[in-house]
């Protein structure tokens, strides 16, 4: 058996076990990069290491240590709060409130399925009290999360565009960043214009009573330095183009040291889950270039025919997938097999490489992936049987439109 057939038989075994059974994929790939390695290519511990991804490792050590500081000392509750606090007895805003701040957490590097379980409770409790929709409020935390999560400071958006970076295809980060994030406002505006309903018992007098006495925001001194520090990781990243994952450590590091009482515990809140398996995929990943796998498959990808219809078949297999496995990792999978295509056609690379993005993610309303798991075990007064179903339907529909739309959005005009 060809070294090709084996890695890529490897990594489907490894989707399959992650998939039924509870294990990081990114244990299975670290494992499957060092017997592949040696066994099958002859590689040397030194050679199979190469691709381990050092610069996306303290990225994501460096923002979600201080997005860990940050939600211990009370900054993103903070924020939930204001955010909340402005629907001013209009109901109707709450959707579109928790959709803003969870685009601004995971913009500013909050790991997305952390987004999402800090605002669903909120959300769904508040929906159930007032009769709003409670898919409705689960589906626009996650298309809001998702909306931010391809910044250039974003755990998603660090990914794409440090795999991307090492090739010869040029992305705009703001263009990644916009496009994700206006085709996951696009989603919510269909999402609420179709599953929007309230009880008429719900007054917005009654709701917006409620929400001022229960959200009157009272900012500490630690919570002003948070979200200045914030802001200077911002601009040191976006303007002066700074390292972003040392920022955020220098940041989360100075706020630490003035709150010590919490420090050890925000080192607890590192997403290591998520560490591990973004470098053992890329590792792997490393290995399957190394075997010529994903050369072949981009070969026999472009071969198929029109670059166009290879773009689409490709968005549609990922959202299958991803709705089943591991967005992040099916992402760290899929860009490399994309560029030999985008190298060998007209199409636009910032185009497909978006439209890849957004059919991996905007499928995660799955009840199989964490965040519609998050939003199915917070539903409050619901038939558990019957709402499972309804998440099912969404993304059902989600699946089979998404990758659709955003082909036709952000692939088809720019290659025409």
């Amino acid at each position: 058996m060809s070294a090709e057939m084996i890695s890529i038989g490897a990594l489907g075994v490894m989707f399959v076990v992650a998939t039924l059974l509870p294990i990081n994929i990114g244990i299975l790939a670290f494992i499957g990069a060092f017997v592949v390695g040696t066994a099958s290519l002859g590689l040397t511990e030194d050679e199979i290491f190469e691709g381990f991804p050092v610069s996306l490792f303290v990225t994501i050590v460096g923002v979600t240590y201080l997005f860990s500081v940050a939600q211990r000392n009370g900054t993103i509750d903070l924020l939930v709060r204001v955010g909340i606090r402005l629907v001013r007895g209009k109901a109707a805003l709450v959707p579109w409130v928790l959709f803003g701040v969870a685009a601004v957490l995971t913009a500013f590097g909050t790991f997305t399925p952390a987004a999402v379980a800090l605002l669903v409770p909120v959300g769904m409790n508040f929906a159930y009290r007032y009769g709003i929709s409670q898919l409705m409020i689960g589906m626009m935390v996650i298309s809001g999360a998702h909306a931010g999560a391809f910044s250039p400071i974003a755990v998603s958006g660090a990914l794409v565009l440090g795999m991307v970076g090492n090739t010869p295809l040029a992305v705009s980060p703001l263009a990644l960043f916009l496009a994700s994030f206006g085709f996951n406002v696009l989603l919510s505006v269909l999402t609420f214009l179709l599953l929007r309903r309230r009880t008429p018992e719900a007054s917005a007098e009654s709701v917006g009573e409620d929400v001022e006495s229960a959200a009157e925001p009272n900012v500490t001194w630690r919570q002003g330095l948070t979200l200045v520090a914030l802001a200077a990781l911002v601009v040191g990243a976006l303007v002066f183009h700074l390292e972003i994952g040392f920022l955020a450590l220098v940041a989360g590091a100075v706020l630490a040291l003035v709150d010590m009482k919490n420090q050890s515990k925000a080192v607890e809140g590192i997403s290591w889950s998520t560490i591990l398996l973004v470098a053992g995929m890329v590792t792997y990943v490393e290995i399957l270039e190394k075997a010529g796998t994903i050369e072949t498959i981009s070969h026999g990808a472009a071969g198929m025919g029109a670059p166009l219809f290879v773009a689409l078949l490709l968005c549609l297999v990922v959202a299958v997938v991803s709705a089943f496995a591991s967005s992040t990792a099916i992402l760290t999978a899929i860009i490399p097999i994309a560029v030999p295509l985008l190298l060998a056609s007209h199409l636009s690379a910032v185009g497909l490489v978006a439209a890849l993005a957004i059919s991996t993610t905007i499928v995660d309303t799955s009840p199989f992936s964490t965040n519609g798991a998050l939003v199915l075990s917070n539903a409050r007064g619901v038939d558990r049987e019957k709402f499972y179903k309804q998440i099912i339907g969404y993304t059902a529909g989600i699946v089979g439109i998404g990758p659709v739309l955003a082909w036709s959005f952000l692939v088809v005009p720019a290659s025409l």
